[in-house]
């Protein structure tokens, strides 16, 4: 198959480069039929290429079919409005796995996988389709998702085909049953994700006893990121983790989605943040490799764009000639993991372009790069005799170049100061927890006292002195803005008090009106702003004592709130589970795949090479 497309591929260049028109006469005639002048043009470029003119006439036509179909396709498309899609078929389906779909651009997703599910005998309900690298969205038009003309759309089963699953009705039930479980699976995912990403965007949990996300840099310290985008950036990074254990246990089809919605979220985040972690490029990397694994590499239209994503990424983030990385961390063994996979796609993408010099040239870097990488087992088993787990060693080898003792030493100096750094920002978290809760012992809502504290660097005083200048944030509720004008009025004591502060009575009333009666957070207020309330709090007190104070609603029932709890807690722990131990491993790989695919796609070079010297 591959050494077909790099076929196809090259005739394709020759093509353009001689800059034939398969459609026009004489290779087509008027009836859209194959013309005699192609063999004379097989004949040409098998002897250029060595290649069997027999195969050769037969790619040249299926080229030229293509262009006819695709012509007439444009036709019609001007004409009726009615689109052509091209559909690519998961890899086990025996018939030709590119097809041509025709649809109307105002219909929805859902509409066109149904038809897709039709067409091609799949389960709807067990299907996915990816368009433009965007899982496809059914409650909206095709036009509103971007969908055009001669896209390219590829389906994602969860399930086996029909006729698999009709041999035996008990594998059919479990087909079904498996693909129920894998859709499950991915809701309870976006559900656990989201989660975790609003307790890290809120920080106001307890992280003694309550799981949420963090995201540190190279050396293991937390960093500080707007809230704006930190959110966005979690999402982005759990989807890339749940897209990697798909990865892991070569569950394709789940994982891509996965990471197609990590793509889309790290976009939301700034250029400058993406290059201080290496978390984009890393992710660059796995979609495409996501992509050549289901067979479809050819849908990732911009597979060059992708790679070489992920490699300005690493410049920016590890330095010119990885200097930064070994400043960081010391060495850049393990990160050399990422490379060879790197080189290896670009080799495998150059090759499937018919460039069988350039995909050589990256093949063999990654070659070169797998045998300096290459650990021996025994060495592995030696480090394990020490009471290190297999990654580690694998980690500290790579990092050593191979060095057993080196390595021991490495594993357990990382150990020591992962260990510290743990320690110091947990201590900071507990820090910046208690602060929160002075503050909401003093009145202010967590989402108040959190804003502050992120404008003050973490600084109490700080934080202090920006409430006290800015009492609007008081309004930053926890529960919404709208409970803060459900108020009742204050008490005659309340008043009474601030009163004998020597406030005025109305200003008293009033400010307490718009902090809910705090004695303590209006006496603040109008002493800070010379006895008054601020103009933009005189309104909201205003529209507080217009406003007839109402009673909470009913309970909801314990039953209901404890299983939607029972729900989150399995959502949030299914995440957790897939989330690594070791921060590094994602730099961890046996390379077992990575050496069988260089092997083959070097034989395919191999063989290219040979012919071109034969010429």
């Amino acid at each position: 198959m591959a050494q077909k497309k790099y076929l196809q591929a090259k005739l394709t260049q020759f093509l353009r480069e001689d800059r034939i028109q398969l459609w026009k006469p004489p290779y087509t005639d008027e009836n859209k039929k194959v013309g005699l002048a192609l063999k004379d043009l097989a004949k040409k470029y098998s002897d250029k290429l060595e290649c069997c003119e027999n195969e050769v006439e037969k790619i040249i036509e299926e080229i030229r079919c293509k262009a006819v179909e695709r012509g007439t396709g444009n036709e019609h498309y001007k004409a009726t409005g009615i689109a052509t899609i091209e559909v690519f078929l998961p890899p086990r389906v025996k018939k030709d796995r590119k097809n041509l779909l025709e649809t109307r651009l105002h219909v929805t997703g859902r509409e066109l996988r149904s038809k897709i599910a039709e067409t091609f005998g799949f389960q709807e309900n067990y299907i996915k389709i990816v368009i433009n690298k965007k899982q496809l969205q059914l409650g909206k038009t095709l036009e509103e998702q971007g969908v055009t003309h001669n896209v390219k759309a590829m389906v994602l089963e969860l399930k086996q085909s029909e006729e698999d699953v009709r041999k035996n009705s008990q594998v059919e039930e479990e087909e079904q049953n498996e693909a129920r479980l894998k859709e499950k699976r991915i809701q309870r995912t976006k559900r656990g994700l989201e989660i975790l990403a609003e307790r890290a965007a809120e920080m106001v949990v307890d992280p003694e006893t309550t799981p949420y996300l963090d995201i540190a840099n190279q050396t293991g310290r937390s960093i500080r990121i707007p809230p704006s985008e930190r959110k966005a950036l979690m999402l982005a990074m759990g989807y890339h983790e749940k897209g990697r254990a798909f990865l892991k246990r070569k569950e394709y089809g789940i994982a891509l989605p996965c990471l197609l919605d990590a793509d889309r979220y790290f976009c939301e985040c700034c250029r400058e943040l993406l290059d201080t972690v290496d978390n984009y490029a890393v992710l660059q990397l796995d979609i495409a490799w996501c992509y050549f694994r289901l067979g479809q590499l050819e849908c990732l239209d911009d597979a060059e764009k992708k790679l070489n994503m992920a490699q300005k990424c690493f410049k920016n983030c590890y330095g010119e000639n990885h200097q930064r990385l070994v400043h960081i961390k010391g060495n850049c063994g393990k990160e050399k993991v990422l490379f060879l996979r790197l080189y290896l796609l670009q080799g495998i993408r150059n090759y499937h372009s018919g460039n069988g010099e350039e995909a050589y040239e990256y093949l063999n870097k990654a070659c070169q790069l797998f045998k300096e990488l290459y650990i021996d087992p025994s060495k592995v088993h030696s480090l394990m005799q020490l009471g290190f787990s297999a990654q580690e060693a694998r980690l500290g080898l790579r990092a050593c170049d191979g060095n057993v003792d080196h390595a021991a030493a490495h594993i357990t100096n990382r150990r020591e100061k992962l260990d510290q750094i743990r320690k110091e920002e947990k201590e900071k978290k507990r820090r910046r927890l208690e602060n929160i809760n002075y503050l909401k012992g003093m009145g202010y809502s967590a989402r108040a006292a959190k804003q502050a504290l992120h404008q003050a660097s973490g600084n109490l005083e700080e934080s202090l002195q920006i409430l006290l200048s800015h009492p609007q944030m008081w309004w930053l509720n926890d529960s919404g803005p709208e409970t803060n004008s459900h108020q009742e009025s204050p008490s005659r004591e309340t008043i009474d008090q601030l009163v004998y502060m020597g406030f005025d009575a109305a200003a008293a009333e009033a400010a307490l009106r718009v902090f809910r009666g705090n004695v303590q957070l209006a006496a603040q207020t109008l002493a800070h702003n010379g006895g008054s309330l601020p103009p933009d709090l005189r309104l909201s007190a205003e529209d507080s004592s217009a406003t007839p104070p109402t009673s909470p609603s009913d309970s909801a029932g314990t039953s209901s709130a404890s299983t939607d709890e029972d729900m989150e807690t399995e959502a949030v722990n299914e995440i957790l589970e897939d989330i690594p131990e070791h921060e590094e491993d994602y730099l961890d790989s046996t390379l077992e795949d990575e050496e069988i695919i260089i092997a083959e796609y070097l034989s395919y070079v191999e063989s290219i090479k040979t012919a071109t010297k034969r010429n």
